[in-house]
């Protein structure tokens, strides 16, 4: 498990490896969208399970959806609700997303923007990265990196030096984040967590 500076940690993403950081919520497994494959193969988790789509921005994100202009305004208010913050919001998916991230290929896509200093530099270096909870499937979340290293000996993470201050561990809740799906007319609640944009 190669413990890496903040600059290395980018290169490493560039380069199709697996990666670890902190986020708002539980620590992420992460990779570049179109090797979400890796995610999969770690965590033994079945296809039937989309990867969501975390970026530094909601800018970085709206691309990789696919609506009118009066449902792209509806999604717009809701994520000003929540972004950045725990909130996943599950979108018809436009043709940029690749099906590595779903190989179901369903048509919808899980978006997020997390409300973490660290996790907010690296996504906004890397661009919107294919993520998911640091865990085997079915698994609760590992909150301690070195659980995570013991578990996912191949992923890469950053030395400790790289994680404070900006890694506070009081900014993880360990609740995972709650997900709302757009049905084509209103929300639905998938998830419900920390959050709750409907109440």
């Amino acid at each position: 498990m190669p413990l890496l500076s903040l600059p290395q940690l980018v290169e490493a993403v560039a380069a199709g490896q697996l990666v670890s950081f902190p986020t708002d919520t539980v620590p992420a497994l992460a990779a570049q969208p179109q090797w979400g494959s890796q995610i999969y193969q770690a965590k033994q988790r079945t296809p039937d399970k989309p990867l969501i789509l975390m970026a530094a921005t909601a800018d970085d994100l709206w691309p990789f959806t696919a609506g009118t202009a009066a449902e792209q305004q509806q999604w717009a208010e809701m994520a000003a609700q929540g972004w950045p913050g725990a909130l996943t919001l599950v979108l018809p998916a436009s043709d940029r997303v690749p099906q590595a991230i779903n190989p179901m290929q369903t048509g919808t896509v899980g978006l997020r923007v997390p409300a973490h200093p660290l996790a907010q530099q690296i996504l906004a270096q890397t661009g919107p990265l294919a993520t998911t909870s640091a865990n085997r499937s079915g698994q609760p979340p590992l909150m301690d990196m070195a659980a995570i290293a013991d578990q996912f000996p191949q992923v890469v993470m950053l030395a400790e030096t790289a994680l404070t201050p900006q890694a506070d561990p009081g900014l993880a809740s360990g609740q995972p984040s709650t997900v709302m799906r757009w049905t084509g007319q209103t929300w639905e609640t998938l998830r419900q967590g920390q959050v709750d944009p409907l109440g």
